[in-house]
């Protein structure tokens, strides 16, 4: 079933100007109160906002306290298992969402844990901004922009883009005197981080943190976004953004949970990725004053500022996607557009309080580094279907190894044989993508993006209806 089919109106999409991004942003809203994946929650939120519109005040009234409990409350997860029978779909499911519970007598796999991981002491400290090599100061020219292209930077540096971007960015939004600390201190801790990421892994190394960067950057300083958070959300973001995935091994929660991995017991199975990114990242900062970014900080606004990263950090994490989706549309997206709807576009106040509250500030924050991780189909087409190449690689050598330990096999689409790229990205964009964009564009107005992720969803569907598996069609 293909659910994109209509889920982008390419006129509203593409025209500009004053009545286009306003009929654009009216069609945004039509798709957020029709969003295909609902969980039970939202259709009980919808029932009681139409019976409230019939009943009298003190009715309305104790139905918005409802709606206030049930807004707070973990009831966002839907019920999986219904939908297509796809099996890409259910595999990517599976493979993203679950812990992989399954257990296995023997065969315990122990991830080679790299104890020894890198410390500021031992990395040469060169550049600073102004003495940037000429090729790579070019590569990083157009870093503003949603075009960008990451794999120019990453060959540029020699596979170490973050430090270079980091510098650039967190130089363009002011991080070192928000934390006041010194451009050294910046660099060296951006040289850690970057060093406790695997250049080995196809996919999750420091061109994708760089990346996810990039795209985080680009969000913040998009005017509807601007206007909600405050410079310590910004400062979290990209600190959030350059460490989320540190030191990641290359496989899934599903596969350490299944593998009995030292991670996944210290983390008892449970958001065993993204708890150990959050913790080593702060391990690797606080170890060493020479890349303490924080060290200057005021312990208030640090246990602030922390709290605000590492729940960023979680928040990466596939198993509470479609909550975090969920929570966003009917705690900002609905709420807002209501309010444009009834013609409060005057009414700056409410408006105000919807965006700043500081539960909604913290979803939008959630909302923000979900989208930046998982942007790859909303890039320009030859990122990605280098980014499809990319993470199909890891999850094939997940499944070879799976396969040689004597470990259940947590996708088994993705085998490198017989595993069909283009419907595994149609698959995953269906399923996790669109929903989340659509609601993130209704935000934060990205026209480009949905032009992108339009023209992407395209190309992978006329190479599945060619039934072609490759990333690309064969040459003429």
């Amino acid at each position: 079933k293909d659910r994109r089919k209509g889920s982008l109106d390419v006129r509203s999409t593409t025209s500009r100007g004053s009545d286009g991004s306003s009929q654009r942003r009216h069609s945004s809203m039509a798709r957020i109160h029709s969003m295909t994946i609902e969980a039970p929650i939202t259709k009980v939120i919808n029932i009681i906002n139409a019976a409230q519109e019939s009943s009298p005040m003190p009715v309305a009234e104790a139905l918005d306290r409802v709606l206030e409990i049930l807004r707070t409350t973990e009831l966002y997860s839907p019920q999986l298992g219904t939908k297509d029978e796809d099996p890409h779909t259910s595999d990517l499911v599976g493979g993203l969402m679950t812990d992989g519970l399954r257990r296995l007598s023997g065969n315990e796999y122990i991830l080679s844990a790299k104890q020894t991981h890198q410390v500021a002491g031992s990395l040469i400290s060169p550049i600073s901004l102004n003495d940037i090599p000429p090729q790579i100061t070019q590569a990083m020219e157009n870093e503003e922009h949603w075009d960008f292209d990451i794999f120019e930077l990453e060959a540029a540096t020699l596979k170490r883009p973050l430090v270079y971007l980091g510098l650039k960015i967190f130089a363009r939004f002011g991080i070192c005197e928000f934390l006041n600390c010194s451009e050294s201190t910046l660099r060296s801790w951006l040289q850690v981080i970057e060093a406790n990421y695997h250049s080995s892994n196809s996919y999750h190394n420091s061109t994708h943190s760089a990346d996810v960067l990039h795209a985080t950057a680009y969000f913040l300083s998009k005017e509807r976004v601007k206007q909600t958070l405050d410079p310590i959300d910004e400062v979290a973001a990209l600190i959030a953004a350059t460490v989320h995935d540190v030191d990641h091994p290359g496989r899934t929660n599903s596969f350490l949970c299944n593998a009995g991995s030292e991670l996944a017991i210290l983390y008892n199975d449970t958001a065993v990725l993204e708890s150990h990114h959050a913790a080593l990242a702060f391990q690797l900062t606080t170890r060493d004053d020479k890349c303490n970014i924080f060290k200057n900080m005021e312990r208030n606004e640090y246990r602030t500022l922390r709290q605000a990263i590492i729940d960023m950090v979680l928040a990466t994490e596939m198993t509470k996607h479609f909550e975090h989706v969920n929570k966003f549309v009917n705690s900002i997206n609905k709420p807002l557009a209501a309010l444009e709807e009834n013609g409060n576009n005057g009414d700056g106040e409410s408006i105000k309080t919807v965006l700043t509250s500081p539960e909604n500030r913290i979803l939008i924050k959630r909302m923000l580094i979900k989208c930046a991780d998982i942007s790859n189909p909303c890039r320009p087409i030859e990122q990605c279907i280098e980014w499809a190449g990319r993470i199909s690689e890891e999850y094939f050598a997940q499944t070879d190894e799976e396969k040689r330990q004597g470990l259940p096999v947590v996708m088994p689409v993705f085998d490198r044989n017989t595993c069909s790229i283009p419907k595994s990205q149609i698959s995953f964009i269906d399923y996790f993508i669109t929903d989340m964009f659509d609601a993130w564009d209704a935000f934060a107005d990205l026209p480009n993006l949905m032009q992108h992720l339009d023209n992407n969803f395209k190309y992978w569907k006329g190479l599945d209806e060619r039934k072609l598996r490759s990333l690309r069609p064969p040459p003429e």
